[in-house]
Parts: structure tokens; sequence; C-alpha cells
């Protein structure tokens, strides 16, 4: 069992204060220093990984209702990946905390499944300890960044993949993606490109590449369509619209 004040410093990096201690002890027990590995914190981490995926499955499913399943799906994989539970870990200062065998102790830094792994342990211990609404605000509190990044990313860059799910889904038609126009010198080439699906054709865009121009068309489509809203695209568009007229000043 931990010492009152090695409980205290946990709860105050977790931000969480345990009614049950021995839930906080399992959960910092890697199964390295265990004696039993029914008394590390393995079960726990199992349990703790599909808490995270229900809480980042039911908060991505609030915050975007825009997305479609693979756009959801691909989003919830970011945010619940290893690598991601292990930078969370590790800022928090959860890392430090886990009890280790010796063949681990001596280790610079200790590797990111560990870190991973005791991220999932905890939520697990908080649940069990507080309920599902006290692992959701410790998750939500230390994920929402990752939510938020990766979402503009993963937005940002997949407009044609969501377009396309979305087509198939709702209109029963593939986007065909057509040249409008090209301007420039060869080594310095502009592209406007328009989406068309099932003979409709949608606003055009520009771009410095034609794969440029196309995401852009397909984010116009979607705004056109009502999948997206526009004004959440505002900046995304201000700074396409702003690199595409710079280049084109320069002809």
């Amino acid at each position: 069992m931990l010492s009152e004040e090695l409980v205290a410093q946990c709860e105050q990096v977790l931000g969480y204060r345990f009614q049950n201690h021995q839930l906080l002890t399992e959960a910092l027990t890697h199964a390295s220093i265990a004696d039993d590995r029914r008394l590390s914190n393995e079960r726990l981490e199992f349990l703790g990984d599909a808490i995270l995926g229900l809480v980042i499955c039911h908060q991505l499913y609030e915050l975007f209702p825009q997305y479609l399943e693979g756009d959801l799906t691909k989003l919830k994989s970011a945010v619940v990946s290893r690598n991601t539970c292990a930078q969370v870990a590790n800022a928090i200062g959860l890392t430090e905390l886990i009890f280790v065998g010796k063949g681990m102790t001596g280790r610079q830094e200790r590797p990111s499944s560990l870190a991973a792994g005791a991220l999932e342990s905890i939520i697990a211990a908080i649940y069990l300890d507080g309920g599902l609404d006290a692992a959701r605000t410790f998750i939500i509190r230390h994920m929402q960044i990752f939510i938020d990044q990766f979402a503009s990313t993963t937005h940002q860059d997949n407009y044609k993949s969501l377009l396309q799910q979305y087509s198939q889904k709702q209109l029963g038609s593939t986007p065909m993606y057509e040249l409008v126009d090209e301007k420039g010198p060869d080594h310095s080439k502009c592209f406007e490109v328009r989406v068309v699906i099932a003979g409709r054709a949608f606003g055009s865009a520009w771009g410095a590449a034609k794969k440029v121009a196309e995401q852009r068309a397909a984010q116009i489509a979607l705004e056109e369509l009502g999948v997206i809203a526009r004004e959440e695209e505002e900046f995304t568009s201000a700074v396409v619209e702003q690199a595409t007229d710079e280049k084109l000043n320069d002809e």
C-alpha cells in the first residue's frame, strides 16, 4: 500500500482524490515488479483501454456531427493511440510514479508502452473508484487538446475522403474532379478544379498543385451540400486563398 505522502503526490499529479487507495497502488504497479501478475496493472489496463475508447468515441460523436464513420474512426484511432497516451502520461508526470522491476529501474527513459499502459490503468482505477463521470472528466481534461489537434489536421487533409464517403452513401455517385483552368509558367503553375457529382457542378477552387486544388474543391462541395459549416473553415480558406493569390501575383 502507498504511503499517505505518496498518495497525496499521486493525487496532485492526477487531479483526482481516491477513496480506495488500493486501486491507485494497483494502477501504478507494473508486471515487472508484481509478485503475482494479477496484482499488477495489466487487468486495469485492459479495462481502461475500453473506457478510454468509449469516452473518446462519445466525445467525437457529440463534437463532430458532420463527420462520417470513416473519419470518426480515423480520428479516434489517433487520439487513443499508444503514442498519444504515452505523451499524456509523460506530460502530467505519471510515468515517473510507476513501480517497476530492477531491470527497468536503471533505464534513462521508460518505454512508451509502459507510459501508455499506466494511463489506461489510472483511467480504469478512477472509473472503479468514482464512476464513469469521474473517468470522463479526467480523460477529457487531458485528451481534448489532442482531439482538437488531430481533428484540425485530419479534417483539413481529408476533404476528398469525406466527400467520397458522403457522396457514395447519400447520393449514390462518385465525385469527379474536373480541371477548369491553369495559369502560370510551367515551373510554377496554379490549377483551378471543380467537383462534379451526378451532373451537378460545384464551385471551383485554385491551388498551387492539382491535389491542393482538389482538396479545396472538395471542401467547397461539402460546404454547398451542407455537410460541413462554412464558418468552421474560414481560417483554412483564408490561408489557401492567400497562398494562391501570392503565387498568381508572382507570375
